[in-house]
């Protein structure tokens, strides 16, 4: 009886020291397991950016914006803005010709490509522009009149815009007809224009139209969003007075926002019935004056890009020379190619006659073993 109970102690002893044993290889396993879980993981990389100009020059803005017309350089304000601030400031840029086709990821036109990298938004264009290249057109103002600068701004681009979007929407035909808009060429396709022009008369105006009763103006009467439009020229003209520009002798950027605005009213062509013109033009003719002086000092090729509808006038053309020479290059290109085909047709016809013929010898030559071996 004491074996037995020296031999059941025994176990006794051995099944506790078991137990106590299982609880640390328990925190040994987990420990094993943290430290696998606690390996670092390798974090996916963002995206790279989209690149629509991958073989860019540096330090050349890529200006993405609306196709020309035969009245303004641009129908959008916006895009007009940006074009001229880089003229003022000097800075190389380039007109991409993507027939409207592309959007900045904030889905907005205008916006550019430097060095690899996409700039959107007129306002924010300018501003990183400006930082990069130094260039501040508003340099020379002092604290008051970057204050007054930035309130006049502010009253054209969140009120005078909306007046005129007004007006394109509620008259979409007059707008096609005032600006020349040529719908064909400015998206790059083969439909007819009868049929864009009413997919566009539909989708524009319907568009327009909810943006502008959800910015606040298109809820008012037509004769009370006239006359907050002249009240805003009636303000630039005030202020204006009979300067040059709104600040001195030089543009600032607040010449470049009203003419980039003021060009959307003057320019629309004089068959077309717009109020808003003949007001500026009857009340406003410093403002007529601005927008004149500022077109002849940022656009001299003003003409040649309501003609030619060409996005990169402002850009050196090849001589006519070598545009002969490159053309007879490219002939004689071309001549050389279709002498290759030609010898490269003959070379496989000569080749396959020559294997017809082969065939036919094999061929008489097997009857005449045949023929031969008949007769013995």
């Amino acid at each position: 009886m004491a074996s037995e109970e020296n031999n059941v102690t025994a176990e006794s002893k051995e099944t506790k020291e078991v137990q106590e044993s299982t609880p640390e290889t328990k925190q040994e396993k987990e420990k094993e397991a943290t430290k696998t879980v606690e390996t670092p993981v390798a974090e996916p990389q963002p995206p790279k950016p989209v690149v629509r100009k991958p073989n860019f020059e540096k330090d050349i803005v890529y200006l993405y914006q609306f196709s020309r017309t035969p009245v303004v350089p641009s129908l959008s304000p916006y895009c007009l803005k940006v074009e001229t601030w880089l003229r003022l400031a000097g800075l190389k840029y380039e007109n991409v010709d993507h027939k409207m086709k592309y959007r900045s990821k904030k889905g907005q036109l205008p916006f550019i490509e430097l060095n690899g990298e996409e700039i959107a938004d007129s306002s924010v264009i300018i501003k990183e522009l400006g930082q990069k290249f130094e260039k501040d057109l508003d340099a020379g103002l002092d604290n008051a009149q970057k204050n007054v600068s930035h309130a006049m701004i502010s009253m054209i681009e969140n009120h005078l815009f909306w007046v005129v979007m007004w007006w394109r929407t509620k008259h979409t035909d007059n707008m096609i007809k005032g600006y020349k808009i040529n719908l064909q060429h400015a998206l790059g396709t083969r439909i007819p224009n009868a049929v864009l022009n009413v997919f566009f008369k539909l989708g524009y105006g319907r568009k327009g139209s909810k943006k502008v009763k959800a910015q606040g103006i298109g809820v008012h009467k037509p004769e009370e969003i006239m006359e907050f439009g002249q009240n805003d020229l009636k303000v630039l003209s005030e202020m204006l007075a009979d300067k040059e520009f709104f600040f001195g002798d030089e543009p600032k950027l607040l010449d470049v926002v009203a003419f980039a605005n003021l060009a959307q009213i003057y320019f629309i062509d004089k068959e077309c019935a717009y109020q808003l013109r003949d007001f500026m033009q009857e009340h406003c003719q410093n403002l007529v004056g601005l927008v004149n002086r500022m077109k002849d000092k940022c656009f001299p090729d003003w003409e040649d890009i309501c003609q030619t509808l060409d996005l990169n006038s402002h850009l050196p053309k090849p001589p006519p020379e070598e545009k002969e020479n490159k053309n007879k290059d490219e002939e004689k290109k071309v001549e050389k190619e279709g002498e290759k085909d030609e010898k490269d047709t003959e070379k496989e016809k000569s080749e396959k006659e020559i294997e017809k013929e082969s065939e036919k010898e094999s061929d008489e030559n097997k009857e005449k073993e045949k023929e031969k071996e008949e007769k013995k």
